[in-house]
C-alpha cells in the first residue's frame, strides 16, 4: 500500500487555486504555505498540513486531504518545511524532525495575527513527528484555536524507527530518500557555499550516513543517535493535552508499530490511536470507492468533524 497510494490516479476537483505565504519561524527562516481560503476564512475551521521526508506541498496525502477539507468548508494550508518544494532560498538552514517550533510558530500567528476560531493541524510521517512534538511542547499551553492535532504513521520515535528505515529490507527505500536528501544538500551547497561543503558526501550511503555527517553537526547534535533521541515526540508525548488522533497501520514498513504501545501514548486520555492491520507507510487505500477509498484522509475529516464546534 506504501507504493500503491502514490501510484493510483487521482483528480482533485475542489482544489482551489492557492495564494503563497510566507511564515517567518525564525530571524532569517522563513517557511512557504498554500493558503486556500474559504470566503470570510474566520467563519471557517482551518486545517493545517505538514509533510514527510523529502515531500513537499505537492504530495499526493496533502493535495488529497486539501481536496477533501476544501469541500467540506475548511480553509487548508498546505505548508513545505525548511527547503521543501524548492525552498531552499528561504532560509539558510536545514532541515530535522525536531523543528517543531516551525509550526508552533504558525499556530500562534494563525490563532492570534488572523484570529483563526478554529485549527487543526495534521502529519505525515516526519511531519506526524513534528506536530506531535509541537502539542506535547504546548503541554497545557496551547492556543485556545488549536482544536485538534493528527500524525499519520509518524516517526515520533526515532531511536527505534531511524535503523529500521536503513535496514535490508528497505533498500528501496532507502535508495529514494537518501538520493533526494543529497540532491538537496548539493543544492544548498551551491546557495551556501560559505556554510556548506560536499566534502564527504561520497561516503553517504544510509540515511544513518547523512544524519551523522550532515544534519547532527549542522544542528549541535553529537551524531545521528542524538539527534534521534533529541528530535523525537515520544519524549514529551505524555504532555499531549490537545485532543490528538495516530493513524498507524501495524504493518509499516517503516514504522516499527511497538513504539505505539509504549505507556507514554496508551496512558494519555488525550491520544487516540487507530491501528489497523494493514495499511503500509501513509498508504491506506481502502477497497471501497468514494471518500473511504483513500482511509486516512477520511479519518482525518471525521475526527475534525468531531471536534469542531462551527
Amino acid at each position: 500500500m506504501t507504493l500503491l497510494a502514490s501510484r493510483l490516479p487521482r483528480r482533485f476537483p475542489h482544489l482551489t487555486p492557492p495564494v503563497e505565504r510566507l511564515f517567518e519561524v525564525e530571524p532569517g527562516s522563513q517557511i512557504l504555505g498554500l493558503c486556500h481560503w474559504q470566503p470570510e476564512p474566520r467563519r471557517h475551521s482551518t486545517l493545517v498540513l505538514v509533510h514527510g521526508l523529502e515531500g513537499s506541498t505537492e504530495s499526493l496525502y496533502m493535495l488529497g486531504t486539501a481536496n477533501k477539507a476544501l469541500a467540506r468548508g475548511y480553509n487548508v494550508i498546505r505548508l513545505n518545511q525548511r527547503n521543501c518544494g524548492g525552498t531552499e532560498r528561504l532560509t539558510p538552514t536545514l532541515y530535522n524532525s525536531g523543528l517543531s517550533g516551525d509550526f508552533r510558530a504558525v499556530v500562534i500567528e494563525l490563532a492570534g495575527r488572523d484570529n483563526l476560531p478554529e485549527i487543526f493541524i495534521s502529519g505525515w510521517s516526519m511531519g506526524g513527528n513534528l506536530v506531535l512534538k509541537m502539542a506535547g511542547e504546548f503541554g497545557e499551553n496551547f492556543p485556545l484555536a488549536l482544536r485538534g492535532v493528527i500524525g499519520v504513521c509518524p516517526s515520533f520515535d526515532m531511536e527505534v524507527s531511524a535503523p529500521v528505515c536503513d535496514a535490508k529490507q528497505n533498500a528501496f527505500y532507502r535508495w529514494h530518500f537518501v538520493r533526494n536528501l543529497k540532491r538537496r544538500y548539493r543544492t544548498k551547497v551551491a546557495l551556501f557555499p560559505e556554510r556548506y561543503k560536499l566534502d564527504g558526501l561520497d561516503r553517504i550511503h544510509s540515511i544513518g550516513d547523512f544524519d551523522n555527517l550532515i544534519t547532527a553537526p549542522n544542528f549541535g547534535f553529537r551524531d545521528a543517535n542524538d539527534y534521534y533521541h533529541h528530535a523525537s515526540a515520544i519524549r514529551v508525548v505524555a504532555q499531549i493535552r490537545v485532543p490528538t488522533l495516530i493513524l498507524i497501520a501495524q504493518d509499516d514498513p517503516l514504522i516499527p508499530f511497538v513504539s505505539f504501545q509504549k505507556p507514554e501514548l496508551t496512558g494519555n486520555p488525550h491520544i487516540t490511536i487507530f491501528a489497523p492491520e494493514s495499511g503500509g507507510h501513509c498508504g491506506f487505500v481502502s477497497s471501497h470507492d468514494g471518500d473511504e477509498r483513500f482511509w486516512a484522509e477520511a479519518r482525518i475529516m471525521e475526527f475534525c468533524r468531531e471536534r469542531s464546534q462551527r
